[in-house]
């Protein structure tokens, strides 16, 4: 996927307006599958996978035994004995060797990322573009729940998630049908103002959604609370790896947190750009951009969990300048419902 098709701006507003369409194949699929499928997921994941049901999708992460981060991904149950994980590109290598190293159960890990096709359609306009490439009912699809049925006459499965805030579609395939299924949607849906989007839309739209990225908003340096990801930290189910680590922090609490930001000023706040609280420096911006659709500039970074409520001001050191920033709530965009 390249950074740009048209321009950034031009495809944000597309995704948010009317639809976007980005080639995501180079994300990884695992599928997971036997008797002990189940216990595997549960153990190598923070969130509770027991609580899907057949054809419903999971936003999780794999923790580390000190509760950092190895990746953030999400968990489609196919059935109690079958299980898909997408993974982050970049962390295709060393997740599938973690779940393996961590594979002490009746269940069988297969690698399936270089088989596997995977397109996201993505805006309010989505719906009305796919429908007629398929005789699967978009209206019955939830959020995070999928169906598996045909794409353009090609066996597929369509889950209701996205990485950008908007209403949409995610479309697996077997890869060799990739360009076909890219014409397909992209004819079915330039009418309706459809246009091609690349990796810089992709990380705009997903920051305005507060949508964390690996590598950058949380790490292996990283725990699962100070990255604001307590809601998909389960400890209740039982042991998992970095459950004991993550119980003792939550006990604790956290010493630093990541927050959002907007800047007071016409200055950008860029990734990796210092932080400073109270004149001392206090980490770096984790992300940080214009905002297409608010026509501000945000951004996310790690505070002093006494510097990180709504309203606390702090500064970003820009060009050996130290330029005035505020939190705020996050997310920063909310689609409109209805």
């Amino acid at each position: 996927m390249p950074v740009e098709y048209s321009g950034i701006v031009r495809e944000h507003a597309a995704v948010r307006n009317t639809a976007g369409l980005f080639d995501v194949s180079h994300m990884g699929e695992f599928r997971i599958s036997g008797p002990d499928a189940l216990k595997l997921v549960q153990h190598i994941t923070c969130n509770d996978a027991s609580q899907l049901s057949d054809g419903q999708a999971q936003y999780s992460a794999m923790p580390t035994e000190e509760g950092t981060v190895v990746d953030d991904l999400l968990v489609y149950r196919e059935s109690v004995n079958d299980y898909m994980l997408v993974v982050n590109a970049s962390n295709i290598e060393t997740d599938f060797q973690w779940i393996r190293d961590h594979n002490a159960f009746d269940a069988t890990v297969d690698d399936i990322s270089t088989s596997t096709g995977l397109l996201a359609l993505q805006g309010p306009l989505a719906e009305k573009i796919l429908q007629p490439l398929t005789a699967i009912p978009l209206d019955s699809i939830a959020a995070f729940h999928f169906r598996r049925g045909q794409v353009s006459n090609v066996e597929a499965f369509i889950s209701r998630t996205g990485y950008t805030g908007e209403d949409g579609f995610e479309i697996g395939f077997p890869a060799v049908h990739s360009s076909a299924i890219w014409g397909a949607i992209l004819k079915t849906g330039t009418p309706f103002g459809l246009l091609p989007a690349g990796l810089g839309a992709r990380n705009t739209l997903r920051l305005e959604a507060k949508l964390l990225l690996y590598g950058n908003d949380m790490d292996r340096t990283t725990n699962l609370f100070e990255a604001d990801l307590a809601w998909i930290v389960k400890l209740r189910k039982g042991p998992f790896v970095g459950s004991e680590a993550l119980a003792r922090q939550k006990s604790i609490g956290v010493r630093r947190k990541l927050a959002g930001f907007e800047m007071l000023g016409p200055e950008i706040a860029r990734d990796h750009y210092p932080v400073l609280v109270e004149g001392q420096k206090a980490g770096y911006v984790t992300s940080g951009s214009p905002s297409i659709t608010l026509r501000k500039n945000i951004g996310l970074a790690y505070l002093p969990i006494e510097h990180s409520s709504i309203g606390a001001k702090f500064q970003v050191l820009i060009r050996n300048r130290n330029c005035d920033a505020q939190v705020v709530p996050t997310p920063f965009y909310k689609r409109r419902i209805g």
